[in-house]
C-alpha cells in the first residue's frame, strides 16, 4: 500500500511530461514541413534555363543605382536577397508592385534586401513607374541592344519575360525562382521567405 501513492504520482506527473517531450520533439520537423509546403504553395520553378536546377549559386553582377553608384549583388552577402526583374513598360509588373512594396516596407532591411532590377535603358522611365519613396532598392539593368526588352543581368539569370524573382539566401545561393507575378502579401509567400531567413 505504501508504494501505490508514489507510483500514482510518478504516473500522473511522468506520463504527461513524457507525452509533452514527444510532442516537442516533433515540432521542428512539423515546422520544416510547413515551411516546405508554403514554398511549394508559392508555385516556384525548380529549374531555370540559364542557372539549371535550384538551389544553385547566384551569379554576381554589377549595376547602377539611382545616384550613379555601382552596386554588386555580392555587396549583400550575409543578407537574404529578394531579387526582382521588372521593366517600366511591363503592366504585369505594375500590378505586382503594391504587394512587393508592402512586403519591403514590413521586413527588416538588416536581414533582407529587396532589389528591383529594371530592364530599362534610362532612369526617367523607371522613376515614372515607381511610387515616391519606394521601399525597394531600384537598380538599372539596361538591355544589350535597343531591340532587346530584357536587361543584361536578367538574361544571365535566364529571364525571358518580366516580372521574375529569385530568392537568394545569405550565402548567395538561389533557393527559389518565381516566374510571373506574385502576391507578396500572401501568407504562404511570407512563410517561404521566413524559411530562407531562418535556414
Amino acid at each position: 500500500m505504501t508504494l501505490r501513492k508514489p507510483i500514482l504520482f510518478i504516473a500522473a506527473v511522468g506520463i504527461p511530461a513524457l507525452l509533452g517531450g514527444l510532442y516537442l520533439s516533433f515540432l521542428p520537423s512539423a515546422q520544416a514541413r510547413e515551411m516546405a509546403a508554403a514554398c511549394r504553395g508559392t508555385r516556384f520553378s525548380p529549374t531555370n534555363k540559364a542557372l539549371g536546377s535550384v538551389p544553385t549559386r547566384a551569379p554576381d553582377f554589377t549595376v547602377q543605382d539611382h545616384t550613379g553608384k555601382m552596386v554588386k549583388l555580392s555587396d549583400y552577402r550575409g543578407k537574404t536577397v529578394l531579387l526582382r526583374f521588372w521593366a517600366s513598360w511591363c503592366e504585369t509588373c505594375k500590378a505586382e508592385q503594391p504587394s512587393l512594396e508592402a512586403l519591403a516596407g514590413e521586413i527588416d532591411p538588416a536581414e533582407v534586401a529587396v532589389l528591383a532590377l529594371a530592364s530599362d535603358s534610362e532612369w526617367d522611365k523607371v522613376r515614372k513607374k515607381l511610387p515616391n519613396g519606394s521601399n525597394t532598392e531600384v537598380l538599372l539593368d539596361p538591355p544589350r541592344t535597343e531591340d532587346s526588352l530584357i536587361g543584361r543581368v536578367a538574361e544571365r539569370y535566364g529571364v525571358e519575360k518580366v516580372p521574375e524573382s529569385f530568392l537568394i539566401d545569405r550565402d548567395g545561393i538561389v533557393r527559389y525562382y518565381f516566374v510571373n507575378k506574385r502576391d507578396w502579401r500572401n501568407a504562404a509567400t511570407r512563410t517561404c521567405l521566413r524559411s530562407v531567413l531562418d535556414g
